[in-house]
């Protein structure tokens, strides 16, 4: 019996003397890492360096909350790659990716509030993004999807009703709106289509309606005076 509680006295010795905040011989971060947030005594985040790399989990606190974190970083040991998660202050997962540094790259999932249901997921390349961006619905069903080139808006835009029929179908050239445009009804049906040129509607637009033609508009310039006399003045 006094084995076992020297035992157990030797390893609560153990964990309290086991130390935070040390360098190694190099002047690099060794060991268990604590830091507070200026000036008080509340923690900010902590995790484990080996030789000034982070390994293993490291979680992160919101200011005046330390009950739960407001972000984890998983390391490993090969590279600089963590998987990342952000919470609520409830502890409900935001949402999740990975990064690369300070880069995202790969998937990255968003969620619905108060569910564990993907509200949307992007694609990143260094810290861009880059590919389809998802948007869903609550029940899990496509919402609206944008490509993405680098960081901006490029190609189709689609955008859906909850019964999964297209509302509209859009083109981006710079993250502005530039080709030819559709809008749908919920039977399907073409309600509007025309161009747009740099975010602008140009030449002629119809519009429909059950189907039916029912108007036409000309957004040339050439065809509407205002902008005919604006045009005049700029050539004088």
């Amino acid at each position: 019996m006094k084995k076992i509680f020297y035992l157990l006295l030797f390893f609560c010795a153990y964990g309290f003397a086991q130390e935070v905040n040390k360098f190694d011989e190099n002047g690099k971060r060794h060991g268990i890492w604590k830091k507070n947030f200026e000036g008080t005594d509340q923690l900010r985040y902590q995790g484990q360096f080996e030789h000034g790399k982070e390994v293993g989990l490291f979680k992160f606190y919101r200011r005046g909350k330390s009950d739960a974190p407001t972000a984890t970083k998983l390391f490993n040991k090969e590279n600089h790659i963590a998987e990342v998660k952000f919470f609520a202050s409830n502890g409900r997962l935001i949402s999740e990716g990975k990064m690369d540094g300070k880069k995202r790259i790969g998937e990255w999932k968003y969620y619905h509030k108060n569910s564990d249901k993907v509200m949307t997921s992007e694609m990143y390349e260094n810290g861009e993004l880059n590919g389809t961006m998802k948007v869903y619905y609550k029940k899990g069903t496509i919402s609206e999807t944008f490509e993405y080139v680098n960081g901006v808006l490029n190609g189709d835009s689609k955008k859906f009703y909850p019964n999964e029929k297209l509302m509209h179908h859009l083109i981006y050239k710079d993250n502005k709106l530039h080709g030819f445009i559709r809008y749908y009804d919920v039977k399907t049906q073409v309600t509007s289509e025309g161009r747009y040129k740099n975010d602008k509607r140009v030449g002629v637009w119809k519009y429909y309606e059950n189907g039916e033609l029912v108007k036409e508009k000309d957004y040339s310039a050439s065809k509407n005076p205002y902008k005919q006399k604006l045009k005049e003045g700029e050539k004088q």
